[in-house]
C-alpha cells in the first residue's frame, strides 16, 4: 500500500489496478521490506548487547588495574618504609663497629703483626664500602619522600656544581670533560645535580687504564630533551646495559672497582621522578653513553606528591 500510495503522489494519472498479480506482488514485497526491517533490528539488538558486554568487560578491566595500581603503589610505600628504616637502624651498629676497629688499631697496633695489621685493614675497608651502600640505600630510599618541588633548573649551572665537587678526582685521574650548551629543564635541581655527579663520577671509574675522555651534551627531540654523558672507557656488553641500573647489580667485583652498586639505579630512579627515561648505548672497549630524557623548562611537570618522613623513626632520631 506504501508503494501505491508513493506512485499515486508522484504521478497522479498512474491508476494501479488491484489484481491478484499485483496483490501478490505489493504483498511480495511488504513481505521482504518487514523481513529487512527485522533482521536489521535483530543485528541492532545483537550489536548493543555485545557492546555492553564490552562495556561491562572493560568496566571489570579498569577495575581489575585500579586494584592493582593501588596494590602496587601500598607496596612500593611498604619496601620504601623497610628501606628507609633499615638502611637508617643500620647506621649506628655500623658506626660502632668501625669506632672499635679504629680505636684496637690505635691502642694495640705496634702489637699486631703483619697478619693482624691486615685483618683490620679489610674489616675498615668492608665498614667503609657497607657505609657507602647504607648511604646509598637511604638516597634510594628518599627520592620520593623527600624530593624539592620541580621548578625551571639551568642544567649548566647545575654541571659547574657537579665538576666542582669531582675536581680532586678529576685531577687525581688527569680527567678530560668536554662541554656543550645545555639546556633549561623542568625538575628537582638537588636531584638533578646528583645525577650529573653519578654519571660523571661513574665514567671516570670505568674509564679503564687509558685518561678519561668524557662528553657532555644536549639535543632536543620533540616535546622533551636528551641530555647525554659519553665516555671512552671500558664499555658495557650487550647483555648488561639493562642490569646496571637494578641496584646493587655490578659487573666488577669491590677490587676491580670501587662504588656501592647503587649510583645508575639512583640515577634511574630519579629520571622516572621526573617522567623521563634512562638508558645506555655501549660497546665493550669503546665506550659508553648514557643518554637521559627531561622535559623543558618552560613546561615543568608537575611536582609529584611528597610524602615527608618525620626526624624521627622507630623512635630514634634521624642521624
Amino acid at each position: 500500500m506504501a508503494v501505491v500510495f508513493g506512485l499515486r503522489v508522484l504521478h497522479p494519472g498512474v491508476t494501479v489496478q488491484f489484481t491478484f498479480g499485483t496483490q501478490a506482488v505489493l504483498l511480495a514485497i511488504g513481505t521482504i521490506a518487514g523481513l529487512a526491517i527485522g533482521v536489521y533490528e535483530t543485528q541492532t539488538l545483537i550489536q548493543a548487547e555485545q557492546l555492553e558486554a564490552q562495556n561491562d568487560e572493560l568496566k571489570e578491566a579498569e577495575e581489575r588495574l585500579e586494584e592493582a595500581v593501588i596494590e602496587l603503589e601500598a607496596s612500593n610505600e611498604r619496601l620504601e618504609q623497610f628501606a628507609y628504616a633499615a638502611s637508617h637502624d643500620l647506621q649506628e651498629p655500623l658506626r660502632m663497629v668501625t669506632s672499635y676497629l679504629q680505636l684496637v688499631e690505635d691502642r694495640y697496633g705496634d702489637e699486631l703483626d703483619e697478619d693482624g695489621a691486615e685483618f683490620i685493614e679489610f674489616a675498615v675497608d668492608g665498614a667503609d664500602r657497607m657505609k657507602a651502600m647504607i648511604d646509598g640505600l637511604l638516597d634510594y630510599s628518599r627520592i620520593e619522600t623527600q624530593g624539592d618541588p620541580f621548578e625551571a633548573v639551568d642544567l649548566d649551572g647545575v654541571l659547574d656544581d657537579a665538576l666542582v665537587d669531582l675536581q680532586c678526582k678529576i685531577e687525581t685521574t688527569d680527567a678530560e670533560i668536554t662541554r656543550e650548551s645545555l639546556p633549561t629543564v623542568g625538575g628537582d635541581e638537588r636531584q638533578l645535580y646528583q645525577l650529573f655527579q653519578n654519571l660523571l663520577s661513574n665514567a671516570i671509574d670505568y674509564s679503564g687504564d687509558d685518561r678519561p675522555r668524557i662528553h657532555v651534551s644536549a639535543a632536543r627531540e620533540g616535546d622533551e630533551w636528551t641530555v647525554s654523558v659519553r665516555d671512552e672507557g671500558v664499555g658495557i656488553a650487550a647483555d648488561d646495559t639493562d642490569r646496571v641500573f637494578d641496584i646493587f647489580q655490578r659487573l666488577h667485583s669491590s677490587e676491580e672497582q670501587t662504588g656501592s652498586g647503587i649510583g645508575l639505579a639512583l640515577c634511574r630512579r630519579i629520571v622516572e621522578r621526573h617522567g623521563g627515561d634512562i638508558r645506555v648505548d655501549s660497546e665493550p672497549g669503546v665506550g659508553s653513553t648514557f643518554s637521559v630524557s627531561l622535559p623543558p623548562g618552560d613546561e615543568p611537570p608537575e611536582t609529584p606528591e611528597i610524602v615527608t618522613r618525620p626526624a624521627e623513626a622507630n623512635g630514634r632520631a634521624e642521624n
